[in-house]
């Protein structure tokens, strides 16, 4: 196994109002020198919540991502607060976009996006037993939610509206913990 390189500098080189890009000076092991820029992640991750009702449906939601213009279906997410475990956030977000808490959550991995350019770290949180409590979110407009049948899962990733390798991988996940229950 490789030795892992030495950050000799690490420097912000631009900033906006949610993203930071860092420069690297790096050193390999080699002898090699490099310099890389990444996406520098602020705050303590992300949550991806995987939530399955009692009909064993899988509450998606559908909000608009700038990112791509469009409005598009995914998994509720969001960020971690500071001093927030990963699971209670899950189960806050939960609340807010979807409406629902859960009595049982389960961390099924914690994923990276593009891990040579990214920072950014997210945990995959299957939820269950869910029940109504509604909290208010920050979200500029109310977010549909659109159950579908958890066991249609390769028919939902077909569909051209569901497009986030997030929530793509998130639900190969759950299926998989599942059916080793």
């Amino acid at each position: 196994m490789n030795k892992k390189p030495e950050i000799l500098s690490a420097k912000e080189v631009a900033k906006t109002r949610i993203f930071r890009v860092e420069e690297l000076q790096l050193k390999f092991a080699n002898g090699e020198h490099r310099t890389y820029e990444r996406l520098k992640a602020g705050g303590s991750g992300a949550v991806l919540i995987v939530a399955i009702n009692e009909k064993n449906e899988l509450l998606l939601i559908r909000e608009y991502s700038a990112g791509i213009d469009a409005y598009e279906l995914a998994l509720p997410k969001g960020l971690i607060d500071k001093n927030e475990a990963a699971l209670d956030a899950a189960n806050r977000e939960l609340k807010e976009e979807v409406g629902f808490g859960a009595r049982d959550l389960v961390e099924l991995k914690k994923i990276t996006l593009a891990p040579g350019y990214l920072s950014h770290k997210m945990s995959i949180v299957l939820a269950r037993d869910l029940y109504v409590e509604k909290l208010e979110g920050d979200e500029p407009e109310p977010i549909e939610v659109v159950p579908m049948p958890f066991d249609d899962i390769d028919a939902i990733v077909a569909r051209d509206d569901f497009t986030e390798a997030r929530s793509i991988a998130a639900l190969y996940l759950a299926r998989h913990f599942l059916s080793q229950q």
